[in-house]
């Protein structure tokens, strides 16, 4: 079922880290035709803007979405991913835009403006969802559970200190079997664990690995296409120096069949 995207990873994600511009163009030809058009969806023009940045192109292939499937995204923010999620999956696929009720009550304009959004017929495949950030669940089996930049904030007071595990472990149970599970956080420095979830808003990858790995998960690749050598690791995010621009690893763990 996902040949397709798997092809695309490796004609995409790699390419626009290391290959030459020529190389670049001829990658970005290489998309699905779904992929396409999500991303150039006239719906999005807003969004065009921070596209290359955020490489949105190559984080898709990466997460292996596909027309029909079921998403869960978790904490969707502006609804930047959203958008293209409801564009890739299409009228037989479905997403759900997770927000945990501790967050959302700190990020009420962005839940409304969502809120809003799934009204829109052309997002008539969105749905917004509220529910404890402890007591994660789903609709249906998904074959995406999708976290950008919101991994290292489960583990934080405001959140209810909700372990990473349960959280891990809450997700294989609505993964279908052999679906995924993305990962895209900031990097915080190596052997430092969840120290700095709440201060700098960074975790080390490779607890977020451990933690995966700890329930059942089989760690299933990573990619570079949003690495950033320049970042020193041990400064806040939002930092006017690195904000926008931050080290971000991103994994895929799949959830193995049978």
């Amino acid at each position: 079922m996902r040949t397709l995207v798997l092809a695309a990873v490796i004609a995409i994600a790699l390419p626009a880290v290391h290959a030459a511009p020529a190389a670049q163009t001829a990658a970005q030809h290489a998309q699905p035709p779904y992929l396409a058009a999500a991303i150039n969806d006239p719906g999005r023009q807003a969004d065009r803007a921070d596209d290359a940045r955020r490489k949105i192109a190559q984080v898709m292939a990466f997460a292996e979405v596909e027309p029909g499937d079921k998403v869960l995204e978790l904490i969707p923010g502006s609804g930047y991913f959203t958008r293209v999620f409801s564009g890739v999956v299409g009228p037989k696929g479905h997403v759900y835009a997770l927000w945990p009720n501790e967050y959302a009550a700190e990020s009420q304009s962005d839940v409304a403006n969502l809120r809003k959004l799934a009204q829109q017929p052309h997002y008539a495949n969105v749905s917004v969802l509220t529910q404890p950030a402890a007591k994660l669940d789903a609709p249906e089996s998904v074959d995406v559970v999708f976290t950008s930049q919101n991994y290292h904030d489960y583990p934080d007071k405001f959140m209810g200190n909700v372990d990473p595990v349960v959280l891990d472990k809450q997700v294989y149970k609505v993964l279908k079997p052999g679906g995924v599970f993305i990962v895209i956080d900031h990097v915080a420095p190596a052997g430092s664990g969840m120290r700095d979830t709440d201060t700098l808003h960074r975790i080390d990858p490779a607890i977020v690995r451990k933690q995966a790995e700890s329930a059942g998960f089989v760690f299933d690749g990573e990619s570079d296409a949003l690495r950033n050598p320049a970042d020193p690791h041990d400064i806040k995010v939002f930092d006017k120096s690195i904000r926008g621009h931050t080290d971000q690893f991103m994994y895929r763990f799949r959830k193995p069949k049978g």
